[in-house]
């Protein structure tokens, strides 16, 4: 039986991710664990789904499969366990490595495998895979906020999933024709515009449901390794392996150049938000305990605190100067990156405008310094404190 699907529809990639995760919340089929805003969300039939995977060839015949640490995840690597093969799971946030290879006590039982496969139970278990380790990885099983029958993927935003395949295919773990699987549910496969993807994003060839098998027959060639040029030096010092690989391209005579390095993309706004997000590292204190959480990706209203609206503790910034062009997505990704998300976002993109409310006059502070002449479109942003301290909108 056919499960409702979302209803498609153009957007950006963070309207997309939005839309799932309100809808799996609303419709009681986010699991554990919650909210699922912000992540790669598990649901209900996850281990159903999994299930499916044992039944594709390309599974029977790999040897070594890459699986993510995600929760909804969990099923696909006990398979890979109990057909015996070598699984690979990557190290969360590439801090430590790339690869943990899972190697399961002699005579593991069923129980043991079972906790194997969890989170806990990679940490347990497993050993990790240098870059000099000849990982050569058969199949790839991703997680996904969302998936088109096309093949097209949109992961929860922070480029992880995208690295690891570059990473994999800088150090030649994966080639042209490995398979990639995603596992979601029949929701979370919808419509996606083509022009939402870019170069660096990892397309899929096979998306299990709890209901359906899709093979997306999918030609938008995958990443063909690292683009430097999409990595800021933020990016690089949070991945030490990243530089490891960097400093063998380099030697190999490829050009490494990072983002933020690049003379040519100075004005544009990735290199100035990275710029800014140096500065603002180096000048600016943590949020504090009141404040919106440091990276939570959904932008909007209170989820905790419907009722914040009315309440006379609210700081308003005002931020002008937008560009015509400019998505409301992409200031609320900049907004993420600087680490100043508000409670509530008020776009008036006509108007060139937007409002942004914080819940105390610091975290409002901190929004204004940084964002202050940040470049998005080709324009300096403006960024005050509204005249009223408020905007009922």
């Amino acid at each position: 039986r056919r499960l409702p699907v979302l209803p498609s529809g153009a957007g950006s990639k963070w309207d997309i991710r939005e839309k799932v995760w309100e809808h799996l919340e609303a419709s009681g089929l986010a699991e554990f664990p919650r909210p699922v805003h912000g992540r790669i969300p598990n649901f209900k039939g996850s281990l159903q789904a999994c299930c499916s995977l044992r039944e594709l060839d390309v599974f029977s015949r790999a040897r070594e499969v890459k699986v993510d640490p995600d929760k909804p995840l969990e099923g696909a690597r006990l398979a890979a366990l109990q057909a015996r093969k070598t699984l690979l799971v990557p190290t969360p946030r590439l801090r430590t490595g790339l690869f943990n290879r899972i190697v399961p006590p002699p005579g593991a039982t069923k129980e043991v495998l079972r906790k194997c496969a969890t989170s806990q139970g990679v940490r347990e278990y497993s050993v990790p895979v240098g870059l000099d380790g000849k990982a050569q990885v058969d199949l790839v099983v991703v997680g996904s906020v969302a998936v088109s029958e096309k093949g097209w993927r949109i992961g929860k935003g922070e480029g992880y999933a995208d690295m690891e395949y570059a990473m994999m295919v800088s150090m030649g773990a994966v080639q042209e024709d490995t398979p990639v699987v995603t596992i979601v549910h029949d929701c979370q496969v919808l419509d996606i515009a083509e022009e939402l993807l870019g170069d660096h994003d990892l397309t899929v060839d096979y998306i299990l449901t709890p209901t359906r098998t899709i093979q997306t027959n999918c030609k938008r060639p995958k990443p063909q390794g690292i683009m430097w040029h999409k990595v800021s030096s933020e990016m690089l010092g949070k991945i030490p392996i990243l530089k490891t690989l960097r400093s063998r391209e380099k030697q190999a005579g490829k050009d490494v150049t990072l983002q933020d390095e690049h003379p040519a993309l100075a004005n544009t706004s990735r290199a100035a938000l990275s710029n800014k997000k140096v500065m603002a590292a180096n000048t600016q204190p943590r949020a504090a305990p009141g404040s919106a959480p440091v990276g939570q990706p959904h932008v909007g209203s209170d989820p905790v605190n419907p009722r914040l609206e009315g309440s006379d503790t609210i700081t308003a910034v005002y931020v002008g100067n937008l560009p015509a062009s400019l998505r409301v997505s992409e200031l609320k990704s900049a907004l993420r990156e600087l680490q100043v998300v508000p409670v509530r976002l008020n776009w008036q993109g006509a108007e060139h405008r937007a409002f942004l409310e914080y819940r105390d006059k610091g975290a409002a502070d901190r929004a204004v310094s940084s964002l202050q002449g940040l470049s998005l479109g080709g324009n300096a942003l403006r960024a005050e404190l509204a005249k009223s301290q408020r905007n009922k909108g």
